[in-house]
């Protein structure tokens, strides 16, 4: 195969991670007799120094052509100002929209040899899988919002608004997902409060019951949703859910395996690149100093070889070595409960060790 692909560094420890990641897909390319062209463009911070714009139309033109994007991490404490013209993480937003992706996929899986790295009890986290499919592009996010005045006091609001065909596609894409995992489904929402939650369960009812009949389907509130996970997170298999509780959840959940150096995410579309992504962010205070864990950009590189390019064996194959490094106790220094780590450099070393064996 060959492919264009679109690295994002952006900003923070984003460039160092990135590194990494083009590694093993140089490795994987030669190992499977595959061209990747890898292109870097800029986003976030970086690119409001360099452009005056955090996505600028350049990096907008490559994505669009690629085949699938890499993204590292967007923001820190520079562009912090509330009083600033334009901020990192609107980049992030803009490319969402360009590239038309209205869902977030988040897996969330323990390994067994770092489950004591998580807060809760081994016997509650131990065995957990659980894939989050977030809509991305609409509710309270993206809803009518303003500021105003009532009764002579300053107001603000959001509107989380929500269509029925923004929820179909979204309820799909998670029911076809649970029919290659587990075969069970969870709807979350808040239906007994709010009225565009009454439409969500409607809606996701009618498409699992209509199209999905197969399923183990289960409607759970929000509010129950954030208890469960940290009691009894194993009975989860795939859960769909609105985004902003998507965006609450799914970062409550990612520390149910201890770090967010080891946990990747994707968005993706109805057609067109994905966008794959680690879930943590830029991380400023350790930029520079070479000890970032690159274990979930290596994981998202291999999310966007599945979902994108549909390279299974080759997803699998990266998947394989970084279990291998773990097992063989390979740590940064988030990971490694104050024993012995290694440098993200060191780190990238071991899977590249692991991919070739």
């Amino acid at each position: 195969m060959r492919a264009n692909l679109v690295l994002l560094p952006g900003d923070g420890i984003g460039p160092e991670i990135i590194d990494q990641a083009e590694r093993v897909l140089v490795a994987v390319a030669e190992k499977f007799g595959h061209q990747f062209e890898l292109e870097r463009h800029l986003i976030g911070g970086i690119a409001i120094d360099e452009t005056g714009d955090p996505l600028p139309q350049p990096t907008i033109d490559a994505c669009r052509a690629s085949a699938a994007v890499l993204l590292g991490a967007v923001g820190g404490p520079k562009w912090d100002d509330p009083n600033a013209k334009t901020r990192p993480e609107a980049g992030l937003l803009k490319i969402r929209k360009e590239l038309g992706l209205f869902a977030n996929l988040r897996p969330i899986q323990t390994y067994p040899e770092l489950v004591d790295a998580s807060p809760l009890r081994r016997e509650i986290v131990e065995g957990t899988d659980i894939l989050f499919v977030r809509e991305l592009t609409g509710g309270i996010y993206f809803g009518p919002s303003g500021k105003g005045e009532v009764d002579g006091h300053e107001s603000a609001y959001a509107t989380m608004l929500y269509t029925v065909p923004e929820i179909e596609r979204v309820v799909r894409l998670a029911a076809e997902a649970a029919r290659g995992r587990r075969g069970k489904l969870c709807s979350v929402d808040k239906a007994n409060v709010l009225e565009p939650s009454r439409l969500w369960r409607r809606v996701a009812d009618r498409v699992v019951r209509e199209e999905f009949p197969d399923l183990d389907y289960s409607v759970v509130l929000v509010d129950a949703m954030a208890m469960h996970l940290i009691s009894r997170p194993r009975d989860f298999d795939v859960i769909v859910t609105s985004n902003l509780f998507g965006d609450i959840l799914t970062d409550e959940a990612s520390m149910l395996p201890g770090s967010l150096g080891m946990l990747p995410s994707a968005s993706v579309g109805a057609s067109g690149p994905g966008l794959f992504e680690p879930i943590h962010g830029s991380a400023p205070d350790i930029a520079g100093r070479g000890i970032a864990n690159p274990l979930a950009t290596i994981l998202a590189s291999a999310m966007m070889l599945k979902h994108s390019l549909q390279l299974h064996d080759e997803a699998a194959a990266i998947e394989a070595a970084v279990r291998k490094v773990l097992a063989d106790g390979a740590r940064t220094a988030d990971i490694a409960r104050g024993g012995a780590s290694i440098s993200t450099t060191a780190m990238g070393d071991r899977v590249l060790q692991a991919l070739a064996s």
